[in-house]
């Protein structure tokens, strides 16, 4: 999806584990976070600051 960015390619982008993104999401730490199917779909221009 255009404007957004999977776990794998946030975790990479924050230099945390994908693990630990699903959680912030989880958790609604990410803002303008949505879910495709099972997966999260975060923005591209959340940044790690903003919530963790």
């Amino acid at each position: 999806m255009n404007g957004y960015m999977t776990t794998k390619e946030a975790a990479k982008k924050w230099g945390i584990s994908q693990r630990q993104v699903q959680y912030h999401c989880k958790k609604n730490r990410v803002p303008g976070v949505m879910m495709h199917g099972t997966s999260y779909m975060i923005p591209e221009n959340a940044s790690k600051g903003c919530c963790i």
